[in-house]
């Protein structure tokens, strides 16, 4: 693997800045269980940013946090375990969290389950441009939060169903985190996968942390979030997508001779 270039190392600081300030945060029940794969599966991460984001991007998509069968097991955001490993070709070694949940243990890319999600997310994107190089030429993917929360069953709680307090402190660290990684990545489009990554993308460019201008310089939009959950994303989550992507005026496929960012 190459040495990340200056775009991407400003992605993994940023992560690992990220991971550090959540560490110290204690998350009161619904939550049972907390795991944070950018200590755990650091290494398909940095695989992923290295070779993927490497360069700026025309087009961001944010989604929220990670789903138990996606970057839970390979650390990658929508990470469905043969998307990762077949068509990005990342197959880096996944550790354990130190405390598991018996119902949602790490199997990293042993995990024998699809993530619903993130097989809808990278099928589109591997239908619309072929290779992982050409998607990633232009676009690239992150997660707003790291870390998984479990509840006493192991059903996955979103962040947006957490204690008041503990959400106040993890939007401060992931708004810095988001506010870091758009300035490396310098993004026309921020578009949020779902409506609570959009207004995230739209706090954070509207406030201090993103720079001067950056909120006038980033478009701004939102995608159906193609949880399995969604009834809509149910009925054709991809040509919904590409209806959105159309009427924001976003090209979603590979562009010949688009310049170098």
């Amino acid at each position: 693997m190459p040495d990340p270039t200056p775009v991407a190392a400003a992605l993994l600081g940023a992560a690992r800045a990220l991971s550090d300030a959540l560490a110290p945060i204690g998350f009161a029940p619904p939550v049972a269980h907390v795991y944070d794969p950018h200590r755990y599966a650091w290494a398909p991460y940095e695989e992923y940013v290295t070779r993927y984001g490497a360069t700026r991007k025309r087009v961001v998509l944010l989604g929220m946090n990670p789903g138990p069968f996606g970057m839970m097991q390979t650390g990658v955001p929508f990470g469905e375990v043969a998307a990762v490993r077949d068509w990005m070709g990342i197959r880096a070694p996944v550790a354990r969290p130190e405390r598991q949940h018996p119902r949602r243990p790490v199997e990293g890319f042993a995990c024998a389950r699809s993530e619903v999600s993130g097989r809808r997310l990278w099928g589109w994107a591997a239908a619309r441009f072929g290779t992982a190089e050409a998607f990633f030429a232009e676009w690239f993917v992150l997660n707003y939060c790291p870390l998984v929360f479990l509840e006493p069953s192991g059903r996955n709680l979103t962040p947006d169903r957490l204690p008041a307090d503990a959400l106040r402190a993890v939007q401060q660290a992931c708004d810095r985190h988001l506010a870091a990684a758009l300035a490396a990545l310098a993004p026309q489009w921020a578009i949020g996968i779902g409506g609570f990554a959009e207004r995230r993308l739209r706090a954070v460019l509207a406030g201090d942390q993103a720079g001067p201008g950056r909120a006038r310089a980033v478009s701004i939009g939102q995608i159906l979030h193609p949880s399995p959950a969604s009834p809509a994303a149910n009925r054709g989550w991809a040509e919904a997508v590409d209806a959105t992507f159309a009427a924001l005026g976003i090209e979603a496929r590979p562009r010949h001779g688009a310049p170098a960012r």
